[in-house]
């Protein structure tokens, strides 16, 4: 049914004109871009960055350009990775502002023209029409059973009816029934209108979420943060201690040019230039895993975090239901029928679907009208209760004063007429003239299905004998046939995935639109904690920031929220030192999951600007694959501390047998650059392959996430860390001493055997680290290819150094025999024992 608009003049083209000189156009700024220099040069004042620059100089000073190329390739490569981040709030701002300005039909001069969306301005007469998006904000002036999706903005899936506006009302924000105005960025389900525009631009509803979106800052990650720290500290302390190197060489030795050489082979050893690229390489291929279980990494750094998550807020609709009305539940007027109870449906609902199809559209926009006429479809298809070939006469639609709908139908060859009507519960009895006690008795019927969260409507029937029709639908002799519950059914796997999180130590609090009956339903279905507690969006206007952050402690059911509520729930976790994940794929989500720690959009229902505004994308919209990020995010985390902690261990054997001969005259230098380039050979795939291709530990999902307040490599980690290179340190020093010494041997040989137990003793911590739960024999029994590669290689070319003459000559070792190679190899990696005592006893203190 249409309006009528033709009593609509609307504005003229002059004062079109003015208002787009005085108010500007109906659409979002582009925010400012940074150049690509300004880009880079923030990156570069980065501590890890400059170590890199530093690092890859140092190389290439030496000569060993393909090493230096490396180092100075990854820097290009996080310029890049940086880049790409930097214009990922512009591109969610320019989502939004396509979004927010689709095209309208106008009035203009007394006739109705297709504009642009943007040319829209304030005071324009905008036409309403089905599957229309609203251009900007507008008050209803008139309208006809109008129904409009406004779940981008409240996320909300069920369509509210507007009414005409009557001077009184006052606009507060989207969503509910019965109110007379229309929002930019929503979709007209079912019916007309016309409505005067009020707000445009950033000034619309829509627009506040940009203006929210583009104040709210990311905030760099605790590990970059401690990373960067850590870097920053050992490189002033390693070049501190190459100086005094230097200066003590020409001091005791008084060659200064060895002393330079002795200085830069400290270095060499000191700084751990594999920070930034274990850092690198663990979050790039973190991000490539994490997108085989069909979540997209948008911003790499945000594994850390993922891996720390203690809260996940999800929206409920689309998110934790399928954001598909079903009917679920039939009520006769004597006994309930759940749909899901058997495959057919029983003859005596049968009535119920055909009635409530009769009162619906033929092709119909409003969910729950779809709902109904896929469930005649399915169980009707073949019955005489579907009547594709009768026509419908008239059509009484939705009105403020009754929440109800009917048309009327004729029926071939028949001098009689079929009414249909469906409508609020309180409409139908009203329409059905229904007793006080009979109302009484419905209506208890009525609240215990809202109870279970369903969404109520009534259905009635009539049969006029005349081919008149009355003028209201009072006037029809209505017989009440039922009630249809609708509900957006959960997703099969939630509740598994939500049991996970718990076990996992992950709290789960739904944020929805929804009303708090609905909410609480969903949460105790999906197995929420605490889903009998929920605070609503009235409560959260009320509440101080103190009084919040107390409240959401406990409280894990939030319902009629709107956007800047959802940012405002963010901001008091993380004010409660949560590490919060936010899940959403709506506009309305955008600022919160960009607030958020671990913000995570709906890949194949999200928003383009939802996605743009997160950190992962979930892209089979599959609430379950949030568990599997979070296990691999575990993994990427343990096994970096894993790489962290070797890189700290084989650092000290190679920085003291550096430093410790210098401080002696008569002590022969052990370890030159070539040395060190050999063991930067096995370190550095052994750090950035092997530890990031390791299994995830057993009890990786049955512990607690990390302490927002502990550091991401403690304190203790790096001493247990530091004592792992001090036995292996400790061993060599015995055998360069003992054969040094006691057994007088040449320097090539004391050098030679000194070697080879340094590098057993890196394979050896290599396998040790491995796993901080498991001991060496269950390490070997687990498979890592990388390993085999590394350690054979490594084993090769260390038996070639020794054997062959030009090798031997480069690396300056002089020939030994077998068992003497054997037995340094042997004592080189017996230097585990220690930590897997360490690894025994904890193993012991918590079983």
């Amino acid at each position: 049914m249409n309006i009528e608009s033709s009593k609509y003049k609307g504005l003229t083209d002059e004062e079109v004109v003015r208002k787009h000189q005085k108010e500007g156009y109906n659409e979002l700024p582009s925010s400012k871009s940074n150049s690509i220099w300004g880009i880079a040069l923030g990156i570069l004042k980065e501590p890890m960055f400059i170590l890199l620059v530093a690092c890859g100089t140092l190389y290439l000073v030496l000569g060993d350009v393909q090493e230096g190329i490396m180092l100075m390739g990854f820097v290009l490569v996080i310029m890049g990775i940086e880049f790409f981040q930097e214009r990922k709030t512009e591109k969610a701002l320019d989502a939004l502002k396509d979004l927010a300005s689709p095209r309208a039909v106008v009035i203009r001069n007394g006739e109705e023209q297709r504009i642009a969306g943007r040319d829209v301005v304030t005071d324009d007469i905008i036409v309403l029409r089905e599957g229309d998006r609203i251009a900007a904000d507008a008050t209803v002036l008139s309208c006809v059973n109008l129904l409009v999706d406004e779940s981008l903005l409240t996320g909300e899936s069920v369509s509210v009816h507007k009414t005409e506006f009557t001077g009184n009302e006052e606009d507060t924000q989207p969503g509910g029934d019965n109110r007379p105005f229309v929002y930019s960025g929503s979709m007209i389900v079912q019916g007309t209108g016309i409505a005067r525009v009020t707000s445009i631009g950033i000034h619309t509803q829509i627009g506040k979420i940009g203006r929210s979106l583009e104040e709210v800052k990311e905030e760099p990650t605790k590990l970059n943060r401690e990373i960067g720290t850590l870097v920053k500290k050992l490189t002033i302390f390693g070049f501190v201690l190459c100086t005094v190197v230097v200066g003590l060489y020409y001091l005791t030795r008084g060659d200064l040019l060895q002393g330079f050489l002795a200085g830069i082979t400290l270095a060499m050893a000191m700084l751990p230039e594999e920070f930034p690229v274990v850092l690198t390489i663990f979050l790039a291929l973190g991000a490539w895993r994490i997108s085989k279980k069909n979540v997209l990494t948008r911003r790499p750094a945000v594994i850390e975090s993922l891996g720390s998550a203690t809260v996940l807020c999800t929206d409920k609709t689309g998110t934790l239901t399928q954001n598909k009305m079903t009917v679920t539940c039939l009520y006769n007027g004597a006994s309930f029928f759940k749909t899901c109870q058997t495959e057919s449906l029983p003859e005596d609902f049968h009535e119920i679907i055909e009635y409530g199809i009769l009162s619906s559209q033929i092709d119909p926009f409003d969910p729950m009208e779809k709902a109904i006429t896929n469930m005649g479809t399915e169980q009707l298809s073949k019955t005489e209760h579907i009547h594709h070939d009768w026509k419908m006469v008239k059509e009484y639609p939705l009105s403020k004063e009754l929440l109800a709908m009917s048309r009327v139908f004729s029926c071939n060859d028949c001098d009689w007429q079929v009414v249909a009507a469906k409508g609020a519960p309180e409409a139908i009895f009203d329409l059905c003239h229904l007793s006080i006690e009979e109302q009484q008795r419905l209506a208890k019927d009525v609240e215990s299905m809202a109870n279970e969260g369903l969404r109520v409507l009534g259905v009635a029937k009539s049969r006029i004998d005349t081919l008149e029709v009355p003028e209201i639908q009072h006037d029809f002799d209505f017989e009440f046939v039922g009630l249809i519950g609708l509900a957006d059914p959960i997703r099969e796997n939630v509740p598994l995935a939500v049991e996970e999180c718990h076990k996992a130590g992950i709290r789960v609090i739904m944020i929805t639109g929804d009303y708090p009956v609905t909410a609480k339903n969903i949460g105790l279905q999906i197995g929420l904690t605490n889903w009998d507690e929920c605070i609503t969006g009235q409560e959260l206007n009320t509440m101080d920031d103190e009084e919040l952050s107390r409240r959401i402690r406990t409280v894990n059911v939030f319902a009629r929220v709107v956007p800047e509520q959802k940012l405002k729930i963010v901001n008091a976790l993380k004010k409660n030192d949560e590490v919060v994940a936010m899940t959403g794929d709506g506009v309305n989500d955008a600022p919160a999951l960009k607030s958020a720690h671990i913000g995570i959009a709906m890949g194949e229902k999200g928003t383009d600007v939802a996605r743009e505004a997160s950190s992962l994308v979930l892209l089979d919209d599959n609430f379950a694959s949030i568990v599997g990020a979070v296990k691999m995010g575990r993994r990427i985390c343990d096994n970096l501390q894993k790489a962290l902690a070797y890189i700290f261990a084989i650092h000290v054997p190679i920085a003291g047998l550096s430093l410790i001969p210098v401080f002696f005259g008569n002590m022969p230098l052990l370890l030159w650059p070539v040395h060190i380039v050999f063991l930067e050979l096995i370190i550095d795939p052994a750090c950035s392959i092997i530890f990031e291709a390791e299994k995830e530990e057993d009890n990786i999902m049955s512990r607690p996430p990390k302490s927002r307040k502990e550091d991401f490599f403690t304190r203790r980690k790096i001493l247990i860390s530091c004592m792992q290179g001090i036995s292996i340190l400790a061993i060599v020093l015995a055998i360069y001493l003992t054969c040094l010494y006691y057994w007088q041997m040449p320097v090539g040989q004391v050098r030679a055997l000194s070697f080879i137990t340094l590098v057993a003793g890196n394979i050896g911590v290599i396998f040790t680290n491995r796993s901080w739960s498991k001991n060496i024999f269950q390490i070997f029994a687990t498979p890592n290819t990388a390993v085999k590669w590394v350690v054979s290689s490594a084993s090769l070319f260390l038996v070639l150094a020794n054997i062959i003459p030009f090798l031997r000559s480069l690396f300056q070792f002089d020939p030994i025999s077998l068992w003497q190679g054997v037995l340094c190899a042997f004592l080189g990696f017996s230097g585990i024992i220690g930590f897997e005592l360490y690894k025994w006893r904890m193993r012991k203190t918590f079983a």
